[in-house]
């Protein structure tokens, strides 16, 4: 089977793009809107609509595989490639990239990806959102050709012996973590509810009495209302640095706060991603190490889950060698071509750390879908509920393509 043409189209994402340097500067804000002048290349205002694009490949038999080309919401921030506006795009895409792409025999994903993740045009590699969406669909275009799910594909070309299975999915609250916690538990998320203590003062508390109350508030609103009695998700709560920022990022202390963390949680059990954020790479893999050293040495059983500064596949081997994390969040979008999340997930299995397959509240129904199968045929840790800030459609969408799988392969047994 061979691609004819490749066509691509404009779209929205599930949230939206924001100035993280204009934030940072200390934009306010107007309900949904931000309030000043945006600093990032690209920016007409500190938050605009997040956009897509659907790259679709035209198969010989007719049939039309696609990926969604999405970035993060803080687009053009830190080391990452520019702002992705559809309108930049899409004349590469159905020029260059398109020219390249027709023709081609859809005979392996993990050769073809591995190619259009490396493809330089004008002497650079192309933009992560672009490999993104295009290495999605070749996926999708390879499982058409061959008449299987995606989620197999992956199993087969990378020679993975477990079987495809759902695993664990994880809902994430934005700002609103009460309400949006309250349809975690009726929905009753596997993981949950992500949280956004990105403040001390405001969020996580001066010595970290904030964020206490709120996991003590957590666990009574479940055992109050959980529907059966063996509904027990696992609390995972992203901090950003924060505790690091009240203890002076102090190992000691920071460890003593975690057996606060697992007090105040129990029964249930408690991960807390990015403890602190030490401002550089190399300083975040040690203090990283350290700690998740000491709450193991300790017998303290929180889980710590990589984030800041681990951002490219190469970063997730690093922190997986040295230690970095119990978990390691896969920021699927940053890593470009989704055969290094397929690469990621497994590196990470084999040295015994948990694959969390993330990404970012601004992608499309479209890519969370095929992560979604990635992380079925890998035997990730657990599964973002993407995309979007909602909560229902995040789950919706996650569940209902992994029970697709599972109905499919049990079917065809």
């Amino acid at each position: 089977m061979k691609i004819i043409d490749v066509v691509a189209s404009a779209g929205r994402t599930g949230f939206y793009f924001d100035d993280q340097k204009a934030i940072k500067n200390g934009a306010g804000h107007d309900g949904m809107f931000y309030v000043g002048e945006p600093v990032t290349e690209g920016f007409t205002k500190i938050r605009v609509p997040g956009e897509s694009i659907s790259v679709m490949f035209i198969l010989e038999d007719g049939q039309v595989a696609f990926g969604d080309c999405a970035a993060v919401q803080y687009s053009g921030a830190g080391g990452r490639d520019p702002l992705f506006l559809a309108k930049d795009y899409i004349p590469l895409i159905e020029g260059e990239i398109k020219d390249k792409l027709v023709g081609r025999e859809l005979d392996s994903f993990k050769d073809l990806a591995e190619e259009f993740d490396h493809l330089q045009i004008d002497g650079k590699r192309l933009h992560t959102a672009i490999r993104y969406g295009i290495t999605q669909a070749i996926l999708d275009a390879v499982a058409k050709a061959k008449h299987l799910t995606r989620a197999e594909i992956i199993k087969e070309e990378y020679g993975i012996k477990e079987e495809i299975k759902r695993v664990p999915i994880f809902a994430q609250s934005g700002d609103d973590r009460y309400s949006n916690a309250d349809k975690m538990i009726i929905k009753e998320a596997d993981v949950l509810p992500h949280g956004l203590f990105n403040n001390v003062e405001e969020k996580t508390g001066k010595n970290g009495e904030l964020l206490l109350e709120y996991i003590e508030w957590l666990r009574d609103r479940i055992l109050k209302h959980r529907a059966r009695e063996d509904y027990n998700p696992i609390f995972h709560i992203d901090v950003y640095g924060t505790i690091g920022d009240f203890t002076g990022n102090d190992v000691d202390k920071m460890a003593e706060y975690m057996k606060k963390v697992e007090a105040a949680a129990k029964p249930f059990k408690v991960r807390i991603e990015g403890p602190m954020d030490m401002g550089e790479h190399e300083k975040q893999v040690e203090v990283l190490a350290a700690l998740t050293k000491k709450l193991d040495e300790d017998g303290t059983h929180v889980e710590l889950v990589a984030d800041e500064w681990c951002n490219t596949y190469e970063d997730i081997v690093e922190f997986a060698d040295k230690g970095a994390g119990h978990i390691i969040q896969i920021k699927t979008p940053d890593l470009g071509g989704i055969n290094n999340t397929v690469k990621a997930v497994l590196y990470c299995k084999e040295k015994g750390v948990g694959a969390y397959c993330g990404g970012t509240c601004n992608e499309t129904n479209r890519s969370a879908e095929i992560l979604t199968e990635i992380s079925m045929a890998t035997g990730a840790l657990q599964q973002l509920a993407k995309p979007g800030m909602g909560v229902d459609e995040g789950i919706m969408l996650v569940n209902n393509q992994m029970s697709r799988v599972e109905r499919l392969l049990k079917t065809r047994k």
